[in-house]
């Protein structure tokens, strides 16, 4: 199809990934914000504000509103560093010591090879956890990430954290069930891989990040943020093995592919498609 060779969704990847062996800088305690990033605290008769720190607390724990002592602990412990694009966000050669998550931007996980080439296994957008396991297990980080672009990340000291959970319960539970469903995620990823042929990795693919269209009752729309190669990456195809999937898609009237967006026109074909293989 000719739309998937366009250039929105085709470029190599290198020219996104520029390679770095940049170390992360230190982590700053107490909290300081650089490149005017505003404060993240929150107290009693604070709201939530788009973007704003609540949303990410949020966004991380599930969802669920916290109460004062939830958020005054996490914004005390919070230390907020900037990235830029092709920056090394975490190494496998480091030992964690902190709950890496990602405020805002994009950032690859993956896998640096001793020739210097970055493998994106999965690209990560924001809020979202990074490793919220690696400290508490006091081993490196279980992946290698790099920076997309120019993306906040948050981090929270895991012996901080330590001594202050058995005074907040709520939050030690919190984490609880974000490690819980990080660890579902991992699961469900590993049987897609594992079970599922290619079609039904792309469908399954393209079903999770459907948009209903207004109107148009049995289709959705999605928007292609990554590039070709790194989405045939994610799904552990080749590129040209993605296209010929994509013109198959729309040959059988399931989905068309425009520059950064594809419209699915049988929603029902495609989940069909999903549960194949």
């Amino acid at each position: 199809m000719p739309s998937m060779n366009a250039p929105p969704i085709s470029h190599d990847a290198g020219s996104r990934l520029a390679d770095s062996t940049a170390v992360p800088r230190p982590l700053p305690l107490p909290l300081r914000l650089q490149g005017g990033q505003r404060p993240l605290s929150a107290g009693p008769g604070a709201t939530a504000s788009p973007g704003g720190a609540l949303d990410v607390w949020a966004d991380l724990l599930g969802g669920q509103v916290l109460d004062p002592a939830e958020l005054r602990t996490l914004a005390e412990l919070a230390s907020v560093r900037q990235v830029l694009q092709g920056e090394t966000v975490l190494s496998r050669s480091v030992h964690a010591l902190a709950l890496v998550a990602l405020q805002g931007g994009e950032v690859a996980l993956g896998l640096r090879t001793q020739d210097g080439i970055f493998r994106i296994e999965r690209i990560v957008r924001g809020p979202a956890w990074l490793d919220l396991s690696s400290a508490w297990l006091g081993l490196p980080h279980g992946m290698d990430a790099q920076a997309l672009g120019p993306a906040t990340l948050v981090e929270w000291p895991q012996d901080a954290m330590a001594r202050r959970l058995p005074h907040c319960p709520g939050l030690a539970l919190r984490l609880i069930r974000s490690l819980a469903r990080e660890a579902h995620a991992l699961a469900m990823n590993t049987h897609e891989l594992m079970h599922k042929d290619a079609p039904a990795r792309l469908a399954h693919w393209l079903r999770q990040r459907c948009e209903p269209l207004p109107g148009q009752a049995g289709q959705a729309s999605v928007t292609l943020r990554d590039r070709k190669r790194d989405l045939a990456s994610q799904l552990s195809i080749t590129p040209e093995t993605l296209s010929r999937l994509m013109r198959s898609f729309s040959s059988q009237g399931v989905i068309e592919v425009a520059g950064y967006r594809v419209r699915v026109l049988d929603l029902a074909a495609l989940e069909r498609l999903a549960q194949d293989g």
